[in-house]
C-alpha cells in the first residue's frame, strides 16, 4: 500500500481558525465596508503580527480604515458576560472526544496583563497584585487547561475582578469545564491558591488537588524555633504529614503534606538540601517522586501563557470587553494549533500518537496567518505625502 500524504497549507489553517472563531463568536456584519469575515481577518493579522487593530488596518492596502474597524468591532461585540460565554464555547469547539470519556488532570492559574490606565466603568475591573512591569494594576484572567498525553488544551477562561475570592474563580472555571463535558480527576494549582477558602471549597466539591505549600510562621533562626509550615523546612528526610490552616475568619482546613527532600543539583549558586513541600487531598500518592513528577506537569501552563502573549493583540483601550476578546483570540488560536498537531500532524503509533512539534511551531502558524491576510488584502508598501 502506498503511503498517504496530506499537505497542510496556510490557507487551510486560516479557514480552520476562522471557522472556529466565527461559528462561536457569531459577529454580525456591520455595513458593506466592514463585514464580519474581513474584520476577523484583520484580527488574525493583528494577533499574528503582535500589533494593534489600528496598525493592522494601516498596514494592509485594501483594509477598511482603522476607525471603521474599531467602530464595527464595538458595535458587533456582545456584552461582557455573553462574550465570555462565546469564547468558552470556542475554546471547547475542537476538543477531542477522548477528553470527555473519563475525568482528566486539570491545571489552573492566573495570567496578569499589566495596565497603566484608569478603569472604564468600575474600579473592580482592575486587579491589584505585586508590582510587575512598572505597575501593580492588571487585567487578570484565569484559565483551566487539560493535561493528556502531551497535549494541553485550554478548556475554560474567565476574567478575575479586584478582591474576588479565588474559590469563586475556581468554581466558575470548573463549572465551565463541566458544561463542555470535561470532568476533573486531579486539580494542579499554583501556590497562590493555597488558602483556607480554596481548600474548603475543593473539599466540599470533592475535587482532589495538589499544590505547593506557602511557608509561614517563625523563621528557622528564631530563638523560639520555627512554627507553622516553616517546621517542614527542618525535615532531613522525605516524609508525610498533616497540617491545619486557619484564616482571619477563624475557619480551618486540614490537608495532607508531602515533603520531598533532595539536593540542589545543577544549581552552582545553591548548595545543601532542598525541601519541596506539597499539600494534597483526596488521593494516596504512591511515592514522593510521584508527587513531584505529577506537580511538574502544571509548569506547562507557563508555556501556554508565553504562547498567549505571542498572539495577543496589543491595545491601549480601557474597554474590558475588547481586552477579553483579544485574550480569548490568542487562546483559541493556540487551541487550533494544538488540535492541528493532534489530528493532522501527529504520527500514529501503537496506543497513542507521536507529537511532532517541529513540523509547525506556533510562531510559524502565526506567520502563515499573516501571509494569507497579506495575499488577500495586499501590503501597503508606499506612503503618499503632499509637498507644499
Amino acid at each position: 500500500m502506498r503511503p498517504q500524504h496530506f499537505t497542510l497549507t496556510a490557507r487551510r489553517v486560516h479557514r480552520c481558525a476562522a471557522a472556529v472563531l466565527q461559528d462561536h463568536l457569531q459577529l454580525p456584519d456591520h455595513g458593506p465596508k466592514c463585514r464580519a469575515g474581513p474584520l476577523m481577518t484583520l484580527l488574525f493579522y493583528a494577533a499574528a503580527r503582535l500589533t494593534s487593530l489600528s496598525d493592522a488596518c494601516q498596514s494592509l492596502r485594501d483594509a477598511p480604515s482603522d476607525e471603521a474597524a474599531r467602530l464595527a468591532l464595538i458595535a458587533t461585540l456582545p456584552d461582557f458576560a455573553e462574550l465570555q460565554h462565546r469564547l468558552n464555547a470556542a475554546l471547547a469547539g475542537n476538543l477531542p472526544r477522548a477528553l470527555r470519556r473519563r475525568p482528566q488532570r486539570l491545571a489552573a492559574d492566573l495570567v496578569l496583563i499589566p495596565y497603566h490606565g484608569q478603569p472604564l466603568h468600575d474600579p473592580e475591573e482592575i486587579y491589584r497584585s505585586a508590582a510587575k512591569s512598572g505597575t501593580s494594576h492588571f487585567h487578570a484572567y484565569a484559565t483551566l487547561y487539560v493535561i493528556r498525553q502531551g497535549y494541553r488544551f485550554t478548556v475554560a477562561l474567565t476574567a478575575v475582578t479586584r478582591g474576588e475570592p479565588l474559590e469563586e474563580v475556581l468554581k466558575r472555571l470548573l463549572h465551565q469545564a463541566a458544561a463542555v463535558g470535561i470532568r476533573c480527576r486531579l486539580l494542579l494549582l499554583d501556590r497562590g491558591f493555597y488558602s483556607v477558602g480554596v481548600i474548603r471549597y475543593l473539599q466540599a466539591a470533592r475535587h482532589r488537588f495538589l499544590m505547593p505549600v506557602i511557608c509561614r510562621g517563625r523563621k528557622l533562626d528564631d530563638p523560639r524555633g520555627p512554627s507553622g509550615t516553616n517546621v517542614f523546612l527542618t525535615w532531613e528526610k522525605s516524609g508525610w504529614g498533616t497540617y491545619t490552616l486557619h484564616d482571619a475568619q477563624k475557619r480551618s482546613a486540614r490537608v495532607s503534606i508531602c515533603v520531598k527532600c533532595r539536593y540542589y543539583r545543577g544549581q552552582w549558586h545553591r548548595q545543601g538540601k532542598q525541601r519541596l513541600i506539597y499539600a494534597f487531598w483526596g488521593l494516596v500518592p504512591p511515592s514522593f517522586d510521584w508527587v513531584q513528577a505529577t506537580y511538574r506537569q502544571r509548569f506547562a501552563i507557563e508555556t501556554t501563557y508565553r504562547q498567549l502573549h505571542q498572539a495577543r493583540i496589543r491595545t491601549t483601550t480601557r474597554d474590558p470587553v475588547r481586552r477579553l476578546l483579544y485574550v480569548g483570540i490568542a487562546l483559541i488560536l493556540r487551541n487550533v494549533w494544538v488540535w492541528l498537531h493532534q489530528v493532522v500532524l501527529a504520527r500514529p503509533r501503537r496506543g497513542s500518537r507521536a507529537i511532532r512539534l517541529d513540523l509547525l511551531r506556533f510562531r510559524r502558524m502565526l506567520r502563515w496567518l499573516a501571509h494569507v491576510v497579506e495575499q488577500r488584502l495586499g501590503v501597503r508598501d508606499s506612503v503618499t505625502i503632499q509637498l507644499c
